[in-house]
């Protein structure tokens, strides 16, 4: 790793309507739009899903960190967050985040150790520890099959 500071950039070309162009240095270029419950088209990432999505994805990046460091073997990951946004105080914001987190581990697995492993996760995910708001995991382990 890098030593800190890091630095990351995005950007984003809109006009006065239609899709929001977002791109960073290197990388795929987004097209997004509003979500349907602000009257977009529903059909491409917003903000809001590019929120969460980054969220599940630091998630399953962290614990993946955590699994190498504490030797557990593991096939999948699965993860979704959900993301309330409300009206506080006349401001609109994100108040709480539920993280559904769901690993597959080989049958005979210690899975008290792995449902600690997925909470650690939880409690270093650096974009989770970035945000206000309530956060909530909900953890299942299950056999791979």
């Amino acid at each position: 790793m890098q030593p800190y500071p890091h630095r990351y950039v995005a950007a984003a070309r809109g006009a006065p309507s239609g899709t929001v162009e977002v791109a960073s240095p290197g990388l795929p270029a987004l097209t997004t739009a509003p979500p349907a419950e602000f009257d977009g088209p529903g059909d491409l990432w917003s903000p809001e899903t590019l929120f969460c999505a980054a969220i599940a994805d630091c998630y399953i990046l962290t614990f993946r960190a955590v699994a190498r460091a504490s030797a557990l073997e593991w096939t999948r990951l699965d993860c979704r967050v959900e993301g309330t946004l409300e009206r506080v105080d006349r401001v609109t914001r994100f108040t709480a985040y539920a993280t559904h987190a769901t690993l597959a581990v080989p049958p005979g697995s210690d899975h008290a150790r792995a449902r600690s492993l997925l909470e650690k996760a939880e409690h270093a995910c650096l974009v989770s520890n970035s945000l206000l708001g309530t956060r909530t995991l909900i953890a299942e382990v299950v056999d791979a099959g």
